[in-house]
């Protein structure tokens, strides 16, 4: 199974890396225009999996780890909306920061205070505001939720042992 994801993490950023490559003809000397994935290509592989690590790391409790996934998802985000600002006119990076504040400021105070129970009611509040965002967008097909398992099985979510 380890083996079967790794070929596939490996196989999709060698396709990427193809693509980006792929963008100029050879022997011609104007710019690339670069790759530019969709909104959807950044949401599925920069901030749904920054989402399902920060649950499983409040679930682990393991505070500090939460706390750098958390802000790796805030960069995703960013990243994502310097690509994208607007979706078929809808101002998504506004639409994301006005609908995404709370809650993640709540998962940041409940990782401050290590608290279980508070990260547990802040992470659910966060992965429905995701939802509201995909409602808004006509994307209501796209539900997130709070992961049931662990979907990385080669990484320990556990604090370290000191």
């Amino acid at each position: 199974m380890k083996a079967n994801l790794a070929v596939l993490i490996v196989s999709s950023l060698l396709s990427i890396v193809a693509i980006s490559h792929a963008q100029t003809p050879p022997g011609d000397n104007a710019p690339s225009a670069g790759y530019r994935p969709g909104l959807g290509d950044l949401m599925t592989t920069t901030v749904q999996p920054r989402h399902t690590k920060l649950g499983l790391a409040g679930r682990a409790q393991n505070w500090s780890y939460a706390a750098y996934e958390l802000h790796e998802l805030q960069e995703a985000f960013d990243r994502a909306f310097a690509v994208w600002p607007r979706w078929q006119s809808m101002p998504v990076g506004e639409m994301v920061k006005n609908v995404m504040s709370e809650p993640i400021a709540a998962v940041d105070q409940a990782i401050k205070a290590k608290s279980a129970e508070r990260f547990t009611a802040a992470y659910r509040q966060l992965t429905e505001a995701c939802d509201t965002c995909h409602q808004a967008a006509d994307r209501a097909v796209i539900v997130i939720k709070v992961p049931e398992a662990d979907m990385f099985p080669d990484q320990d979510f556990a604090p370290p042992r000191r």
